[in-house]
């Protein structure tokens, strides 16, 4: 995409642009699957884009929670944004080292609070990489900023949520994860899931959203994308995948849509593929 959202998507160039600005804050919000052997943390020690704080997805999560990184409550996500520098006033952005892959559930995570002034930055660390931009290995200097936050509770849904929509309709569902997975045709990731998808559900994989550079495709493509998966724009989304991160990545293309009520199903598969009462289907 070339034009720049402060509040969806921004390029790398309006990035390196606004780099030195007072207000702007860059979280690295990398996060990889538990199998992948690569460590975030250890890869943004040791080189991050200029003043970039890390965010670290498991941590800043519900912990009471079974499931894995399910959204903070609001007093813990203060309690680390305040740590991290982060407060009102702040223009955020954050990327990760995939391109877009994790950036938009912390996009979608500080919407839940009530944050709009925060961006995905567009093919993210790769595509500053790839360009020759500046990278540092030294901690930010952080100050400690007041930061206010309001719940917004219809951008989550839970698996009750989930089932009414599936028996009803009134909510379209969304599945992110790949067709095959979808199709329960292979054996999900983490271990004790069942093989399927939430009944009534429609898939768009979050890959088939992006260019090869990992940047996101224009708004015409993600229109014909969108239809051609079954979703009726003018009727409200629930998205969903394996464990909530890249359902967000349908959520970040269907705000820069413009669609005006979606949600996300914060268990996702890791929830629903659990309980053997909740209904499946394959094929």
């Amino acid at each position: 995409m070339s034009s720049d959202d402060p509040r969806t998507l921004v390029s790398t160039d309006w990035l390196a642009a606004h780099l030195n600005d007072p207000d702007l804050r860059v979280l690295d919000t990398s996060w990889h699957m538990p199998d992948s052997d690569r460590d975030s943390r250890r890869e943004y020690d040791e080189g991050h884009i200029p003043g970039a704080r890390f965010f670290d997805i498991d941590d800043i999560s519900d912990q009471r929670s079974s499931l894995p990184h399910m959204a903070p409550p609001p007093e813990k996500f203060v309690s680390r944004m305040r740590a991290m520098g982060i407060g009102d006033g702040h223009q955020v952005v954050v990327y990760d080292s995939l391109g877009l892959f994790s950036a938009p559930r912390v996009w979608w995570t500080f919407k839940l609070m009530g944050k709009t002034d925060i961006a995905v930055l567009d093919g993210g660390l790769p595509k500053w990489k790839a360009e020759g931009r500046e990278l540092e290995d030294l901690p930010p200097i952080v100050r400690d900023r007041h930061i206010t936050v309001q719940r917004q509770a219809d951008l989550v849904k839970d698996v009750s949520q989930v089932a009414s929509a599936s028996k009803l309709g009134d909510w379209q569902i969304l599945d992110a994860r790949a067709g095959e997975r979808f199709r329960g045709e292979v054996d999900e990731p983490r271990p004790g899931l069942r093989r399927g998808r939430i009944p009534g559900s429609r898939n768009l994989c979050f890959r088939d959203i992006l260019n090869p550079d990992q940047t996101m495709k224009s708004p015409a493509e993600l229109r014909a994308l969108f239809d051609a998966a079954g979703i009726d724009l003018a009727r409200p989304v629930i998205t969903t995948c394996g464990s909530g991160v890249t359902a967000c990545i349908l959520s970040l293309a269907l705000e820069i849509l413009g669609h005006p009520r979606h949600a996300v199903y914060d268990g996702s598969w890791s929830e629903w593929g659990m309980f053997p009462d909740l209904k499946i289907e394959k094929g």
